[in-house]
């Protein structure tokens, strides 16, 4: 049975997590939504301390990869480090997601490592910075479409092509790269390889200006004759067409609900500011009171907090199931799917509500950063796509 209260040892690094959103984060917000493209130096602090989280075992605050466990014959239901990871990074992202972002050591491919790499690879890679480059200018929702190319040379891969909206793409440390070894062989030959900063071959064309998470760099990559240790290709290098890409696929099962929960966070905090504002203009919420026998704005405020907790629910939900050794692939897209969507949609009733308050509250910024959250790490129509094709037992040839 799947028990979705908080655990209670979570709680020392969800106030630790809170602490850090409020009391570092939330002051410099604005500062570097409008300084953009400058690093945010304050971040540096927390890179030991998210790191020493994530060694003990417990899970830190930002991206970390999630390792399943080995022993199929152990008993009961566990709370672990991807539910602690969920927790963390709701709290962070209450604070600002961009800033979460900017985070060092916590990137989106640290969780592709993370949930793929071998263990020596988890080893040699420990420490590192990784962004994930996987969208091309010609590939964006169908990541199998994917055209850059790695080919074997002796002990090293060669890389060629262009990656676009590779968040932290310019500050990491490294990219984790998705290419294909057999453009002929279709999806089963798309790999996943660790290039690091400063490989011959490997330039970052240009640093791109956003609507929202404006304190996070996101780079266009471009890869020319860039050789790569055979090494760094994550999983194995056989190309097997009956199992396609599921490999490199399995990385989602487990950054979908990190992005879910960093929607989860911003439409908390959205909430949160939303319903302060409308106490101090005399609008109280009563939840012992039907919504129709309320203020309108009241009423409105009552189904955003509602679509808010089935968000909330199906993100805990996907993180326990891969703590558990369950396949999560459908809830972890479903809640991506509706915590992605919901974000966006409670940001901007939450500014409708509130009027004209511009900058002097965060409001306008969380409804300019939560767009993205409904976009990257699968778009709101694939994830529908993935969902109904789990549901109804169809392939993707099938249901395209």
């Amino acid at each position: 049975m799947i028990n979705l209260e908080v655990p209670q040892k979570a709680g020392a690094l969800i106030n630790q997590a809170y602490q850090a959103a409020a009391e570092v984060f939330r002051p410099i917000s604005r500062k570097y939504d409008r300084a953009e493209h400058t690093y945010p130096a304050e971040l540096d602090m927390f890179a030991a301390l998210l790191d020493g989280l994530n060694s003990s075992g417990e899970g830190g605050a930002g991206a970390a990869g999630v390792r399943r466990s080995k022993d199929e014959n152990e008993k009961g239901n566990r709370n672990g480090a991807n539910l602690n990871v969920v927790l963390g990074t709701i709290e962070m992202c209450w604070g600002d997601v961009g800033l979460l972002l900017s985070m060092p050591r916590q990137g989106l491919g640290n969780a592709a490592i993370g949930s793929v790499a071998t263990d020596d690879q988890l080893e040699r890679f420990s420490g590192m910075w990784a962004a994930m480059a996987i969208t091309e200018p010609s590939c964006g929702s169908d990541s199998a479409a994917i055209t850059a190319t790695a080919r074997l040379d002796g002990d090293h891969y060669v890389l060629n092509g262009e990656k676009i909206f590779v968040t932290s793409g310019e500050r990491a440390d490294a990219v984790v790269v998705w290419a294909t070894l057999d453009k002929t062989k279709g999806r089963a030959a798309i790999k996943s390889f660790v290039v690091e900063k400063g490989t011959p071959g490997f330039e970052v064309v240009r640093v791109e200006h956003k609507l929202g998470i404006r304190a996070s760099d996101t780079a266009v990559l471009r890869f020319e004759n860039c050789r790569v240790p055979k090494e760094n290709l994550l999983g194995t290098p056989e190309i097997d067409t009956a199992k396609g890409f599921a490999g490199v696929m399995q990385t989602f099962d487990n950054t979908r609900p990190l992005v879910a929960a960093m929607a989860i966070g911003v439409a908390r905090a959205a909430l949160e500011e939303t319903k302060r504002i409308l106490s101090e203009a005399g609008v109280e919420i009563d939840y012992d009171r039907p919504a129709n026998a309320q203020h309108a704005a009241a009423a409105e405020y009552l189904k955003l907090e509602a679509d808010y907790e089935s968000a909330y629910l199906l993100t805990l939900e996907s993180a326990w199931m891969a703590d558990n050794r369950k396949p999560n692939s459908l809830q972890a897209s479903m809640a991506k799917a509706k915590a992605g969507r919901s974000v966006v949609d409670i940001a901007l009733k939450c500014v409708e509500l509130t009027g004209a308050y511009g900058e002097e509250s965060l409001l306008e910024k969380w409804a300019r950063d939560a767009k993205i959250l409904d976009i990257f790490e699968g778009t709101q129509q694939i994830q529908q796509l993935i969902v109904a094709r789990r549901i109804l037992g169809k392939t993707s040839a099938e249901l395209k």
